[in-house]
């Protein structure tokens, strides 16, 4: 049965999921959602997602959101098919959970402050607030700071094998070189380059960007 996944192709959330579910094969749609139009808000979505956010994904009668959420159910629902996302033992899931949390609440609002006020604001017509945005990047830099160090130690976040704790980050850091043009946050830290590196090339994220264009 083919996964429907309700959001835009180029949302960082959706392209979460996506990601995922190419890393396993998994068939999907996408559904699309123009967050430009705010079709988010509109009742008809919030029945599906009551906070007005993409993704929302349906298999067969089984509706769920929140992209970490659904990463690790797919990641755990195909366990037997594609990369291990998840780890083996107990305490290589908890690894791999510590950083998706990290991902979440520290590097990940950064990104998003950086992307509203230098991207989006803009694209609307309306003035981001710079402020912000330094203020967000400086805080970045010590997060990246601290991913430098713990990959200087493991080619990946969460140990020796990619994980969903690596994937998560794929597009966050994706928009903040490519549309926020702070590319050199990620290359002037030589382990952090390296990472990034080795995931942007996987082949499920390369076909999600092709599917992007």
């Amino acid at each position: 049965m083919v996964v429907k996944v309700y959001g835009s192709i180029n949302a960082a959330c959706p392209q979460r999921v996506m990601a995922c579910l190419l890393e396993k094969e998994v068939e999907f749609e996408i559904v699309h959602i123009d967050l430009d139009k705010g079709e988010q808000k509109k009742p008809e979505f919030l029945l599906l997602q009551p906070f007005g956010q993409v993704p929302v994904v349906e298999d067969g009668d089984f509706r769920l959101f929140e992209s970490r959420a659904i990463v690790r159910y797919y990641a755990a629902k195909y366990a037997d098919r594609g990369p291990d996302l998840l780890g083996t033992t107990l305490e290589k899931k908890a690894v791999v959970d510590q950083w998706l949390e990290v991902e979440a609440h520290n590097f990940d609002d950064l990104c998003f402050n950086i992307m509203f006020n230098l991207v989006i604001l803009p694209k609307m017509g309306k003035p981001g607030d710079i402020t912000i945005a330094h203020s967000s990047e400086q805080k970045l830099e010590e997060v990246l700071d601290v991913y430098e160090r713990r990959l200087s130690k493991s080619t990946y976040l969460a140990g020796d094998k990619f994980t969903l704790a690596d994937l998560s980050h794929l597009p966050g850091i994706g928009h903040l070189i490519e549309a926020a043009k702070l590319g050199h946050l990620i290359s002037e830290r030589k382990n952090v380059n390296a990472w990034w590196e080795k995931i942007s090339s996987r082949p499920a994220w390369k076909k999600l960007k092709e599917l992007a264009k």
